[in-house]
């Protein structure tokens, strides 16, 4: 019987959570080309620019830092709200989701490394 790593179900889940928030960010182009100066301006490039860096974020979930470089990113969408408002507005809903998760998973960790997980009990 193998063990599962339940840390590795967690680089799904927020690499699914990453995709999820490109499709999302992509949605106010839309906005910005109504309510903004245009797609061609700074505020398009803007979005652009955020959602391909969320979307090369999902590369490096792997690694130890990608974690922390994807919920940095919620920071600098909080910090476009002086740009475009719907920005900042999906930074805080993103930002929260991004807590949780990581909360969860230093819960998993915590009960991992105190044997309580139901994959580590033997009959």
């Amino acid at each position: 019987m193998t063990t599962k790593d339940p840390m590795k179900s967690f680089v799904s889940v927020m690499a699914a959570t990453l995709v999820l928030e490109v499709i999302v960010v992509l949605l106010a182009l839309p906005v910005v080309a109504k309510l903004g100066d245009g797609l061609a301006t700074w505020q398009g490039v803007l979005v652009g620019a955020l959602a391909l860096a969320l979307l090369l974020t999902c590369a490096f979930l792997r690694r130890p830092w990608g974690m922390w470089v994807a919920a940095g990113l919620q920071l600098v969408m909080i910090a476009c709200w002086f740009a475009v408002v719907a920005l900042g507005v999906l930074g805080l809903v993103f930002g929260l989701v991004w807590a949780a998760l990581l909360w969860m998973r230093h819960d998993v960790a915590k009960r991992m490394a105190e044997g309580r997980l139901p994959s580590q009990q033997t009959d």
